[in-house]
């Protein structure tokens, strides 16, 4: 099915919540300016309730700020939003331009993979970009296996107590399935806001594509970003991606439209991009009836 004929479906599917007037009722001119009222405060509330989210959890941020939720405090398998964690110590560490040697062990990770070799050396930007953008599980593990990677998990547990997330545990760093490996809706954000604050980190999340390239190597590796609202929709602007057996589809996105910022988190999203499309356009009208508003009150 076409895109245009999804997102079509999408907006019947949500007008039909509240049915036009049809055009052989006359109501008695007592009762029009009732009916009239009626209608508009049905046009008004779709606007402004939330579109059905078919997520087991989501939360929206518009402007910082909570703005619909659903079982946003649940513990949840996250999958590879598990990586923005890695992505926030490895940023906080500094050193972008440090050479990264490829073990066996990474190279020979499951799941998605950009194609490292072992032996190879690439700097902490180049398997950033890949973690992040093509979601590799190869230049994830790569990064954590840089020392020590139980020290490297230990650490980011610490990490999330110290951003005073409750309800987060990690036993990997790149998102695998495992008991006791599980955050919310909430606290991703949280940990989603923290790395947005690295410039390099919203510029890298928000790129379509992305190459890399081994030091004192040939060889090129490219790969496109996992995330489809990347040059398909023009308020995203990031963030990541993820999706195991248990976990199911996941996305943080990002949209910035008209001075709005609209931040969502979906677990087990079954739909989520074009869930994700009617939670930032909902997001997006709301901040504008806010500013129209605040106008007017003026």
């Amino acid at each position: 099915m076409k895109p245009i004929h999804r997102l079509l479906r999408y907006l019947l599917r949500h007008l039909r919540l509240c049915p036009p007037l049809r055009q052989p009722v006359r109501p008695p001119r007592p009762m029009l300016a009732a009916s009239l009222l009626l209608a508009a405060g049905c046009a008004a509330a779709l606007e402004a309730a939330p579109p059905a989210v078919d997520a087991r959890a989501y939360l929206v941020e518009l402007n910082g700020r909570p703005h619909w939720q659903r079982a946003a405090d649940t513990p949840l398998p996250p999958a590879s939003l598990t990586k923005l964690m890695t992505a926030l110590l490895v940023l906080e560490d500094g050193d972008p331009d440090r050479l990264v040697t490829v073990s066996t062990a990474a190279a020979r990770q499951q799941g998605t993979r950009i194609g490292l070799r072992a032996g190879e050396r690439y700097t902490v930007t180049d398997l950033l970009a890949a973690a992040l953008v093509a979601s590799a599980n190869d230049a994830c593990e790569a990064l954590a296996e840089n020392g020590d990677t139980r020290a490297f998990v230990q650490r980011m547990n610490r990490r999330a107590a110290a951003l005073g997330l409750k309800h987060t545990h990690f036993r990997n760093a790149c998102g695998f399935d495992a008991r006791g490996h599980v955050s919310t809706a909430r606290e991703l954000a949280v940990i989603a806001r923290a790395a947005l604050r690295f410039p390099e980190f919203a510029r890298t999340v928000a790129l379509p594509r992305i190459t890399i390239r081994p030091a004192g190597g040939t060889r090129v590796l490219s790969a496109a970003s996992t995330n489809a609202l990347i040059g398909n929709y023009a308020p995203a602007a990031g963030v990541k991606t993820g999706y195991t057996t248990q976990a199911g589809p996941c996305l943080i996105a990002l949209g910035r439209q008209h001075g709005a910022e609209v931040l969502l988190v979906m677990l087990n999203a079954r739909n989520r991009w074009w869930d994700a499309i009617g939670l930032f356009e909902h997001g997006f009208g709301d901040a504008q009836r806010a500013a129209r508003a605040h106008a007017a009150a003026r």
